[in-house]
Parts: C-alpha cells; structure tokens; sequence
C-alpha cells in the first residue's frame, strides 16, 4: 500500500521516523537534536564481531551493501532514528545510498581509516552532517598508554572547529578521566562497557598471573565505565553493552544487560547497539526490549 500525505501526518505525530514505522523510542537531545535512546551500531555490518574469525567471515558475506542499507532502514522503521558508523568509503557510500532511498537518519561518525590518518579531511567530512564525530576508541586507549594525547585533543579542536560535536571514544575510562581532569572542550565521549584494549600484561595485572586468549570481557569492567557516565557531565553514548553478544547466550541475557545499562548510565545518554540480523530478526527484538526497559 502506498503511504499518503494523512499516513505521513498520522506517523509524524505518533513520533515515527518514516511514514509507516512505528513510534519513535524515547529520546534524548544531543547538539539541539533529539536521539533515540537506542542507537544502531555498525560494527557487524563489517565483521567486527569481537568473538571468532568465523563469525567475522559470515557477517562480512552476509552483509552486502545492499543489506547494510536494509539493516539501517528496518531500524529506522522499527523506531530508531540514530545511526552510529565509523569513517570508511563503504559507509559514506551508506549514507548516499539511505539518502536516496528517502531515509532520515541522524548520524554520529566515529574516526577511523583514511579520516584517521588524515585530520584535514574533517572538515569535508563534517559537511554530510553528522552531529558528532569521535575520536576512535582504540586509538584513544593506544595514545593514553603512550602519553602521546596531544593527537586526539588536534582531533577534539578540528572537529570543534566545523560546528560539530567534538567526542572522543574509548574503552579504558582512566583515559577519559584524563581528559575531564585536563579539562578539554570535549562535547560528549563515547564510553565502552568492556575494556577489549587492555594489553596482556595490563590483563594479568587485573586477573593475576594469567590472561585468556584474546580479548578479555571482564564482569567488573562495566561498573568501572559506569562510574565515569555518573561522574562526568557530559552526555555519553555507551557501547558494547552486551560485550559482542557474550551477554546474549541467555535467553533473558539482553534484557538484563539493557536494564543495567540504562540504569547506570545518566538519564541524558544513549546507548549504541551493533545488529546482524541474519539468523533472527535482532532489530525488532532489541527495539522492542529497549521499549519495553525504558518504558519502565
């Protein structure tokens, strides 16, 4: 059935982000934007699974382009308005291809590859108009444990410098206590329930004299990153908080992880999700569990 002018009407007032989706999530405002609470991560639309090789395989056969956009469009009808991607030539081909198709996503960037390495393409990346891009997360914690912050604070001051939001991403929350110590312009961070950056001598250090075999999703690491949401006055948008799906193998595991995760962060902050709805429809589930929390 065609959507008409009544059902854009109907949909708009009820909170929609489309014609035809369902209402929107709650939402928070960032940059003088309202953001759904729950905002679609990027991750496994790029085999990032953070958990087999195998798995990373699939997502990457899996995720074609043209699923990419599907995944990002089902979000936006299922009631999230918010999309949180890293810089690459696929996802900015992403957005062109969503804009095409009438999509009205907001956009959060996150640095990453050639944007990355090059700091002078931010202010052309800027122009798409993404309400806040962030300092790469991994990239924080390697530069902390260099003492070498003076790269993400160029980076905090460049993108200051073209109207967006300036956030820096990380995993390890002592580098982001340094950055509120120090007192940066720092508009939002985006905060990681997991510390997967910590080096195998920094793991043994926290567990004793051995560390598992690859990355490391410790069960205090949430409440440490919890910790520094509360403390800070910034918004946060807080991710990883089903630690790559560890937290999902149980049939209740997400919505216990949501109800945390909303309870501990502030009342002003969001939360990012990675999808991969191949096997179920994870979309639907997360946006009806995160209603279901929030409403609450």
């Amino acid at each position: 059935m065609t959507a008409t002018r009544r059902d854009f009407v109907a949909a708009t007032m009820a909170g929609a982000a489309i014609p035809g989706a369902a209402p929107l999530l709650p939402t928070v405002t960032f940059g003088g934007q309202e953001v759904t609470r729950l905002i679609l991560g990027t991750n496994p639309m790029f085999g990032y699974s953070h958990l087999t090789t195998n798995l990373d395989l699939a997502m990457r056969e899996w995720m074609t382009h043209d699923r990419r956009v599907e995944t990002v469009l089902r979000a936006e009808r299922a009631g999230l308005n918010t999309w949180q991607l890293h810089y690459h030539n696929d996802t900015m081909a992403m957005i062109d291809a969503l804009r095409q198709r009438g999509s009205k996503i907001k956009l959060f960037l996150l640095s990453d590859f050639e944007l990355h390495k090059d700091f002078s393409m931010i202010p052309a990346a800027a122009k798409r108009g993404f309400i806040g891009m962030a300092h790469h997360g991994n990239r924080t914690d390697e530069a902390f444990r260099a003492r070498q912050m003076a790269r993400v604070r160029e980076f905090v001051d460049r993108v200051k410098d073209t109207g967006a939001m300036a956030g820096v991403s990380a995993h390890n929350p002592d580098a982001l206590d340094f950055i509120e110590s120090a007192g940066w312009p720092v508009d939002y961070y985006m905060t990681c329930f997991y510390n997967v950056s910590r080096t195998v001598e920094e793991t043994r250090a926290v567990l004793g004299s051995e560390a598992p075999l690859g990355e490391a999703f410790l069960e205090k690491d949430p409440e440490r990153m919890t910790r520094f949401v509360r403390f800070t006055k910034k918004p946060c948008l807080a991710f990883k908080v089903l630690g790559a799906g560890h937290r999902a193998r149980r049939k209740d595991g997400v919505e216990e992880a949501f109800r945390y995760a909303y309870s501990r962060i502030k009342p002003g902050d969001a939360v990012i999700v990675g999808m991969f709805p191949r096997y179920r429809d994870e979309v639907a589930e997360n946006v009806e569990t995160a209603r279901r929390v929030l409403s609450a």
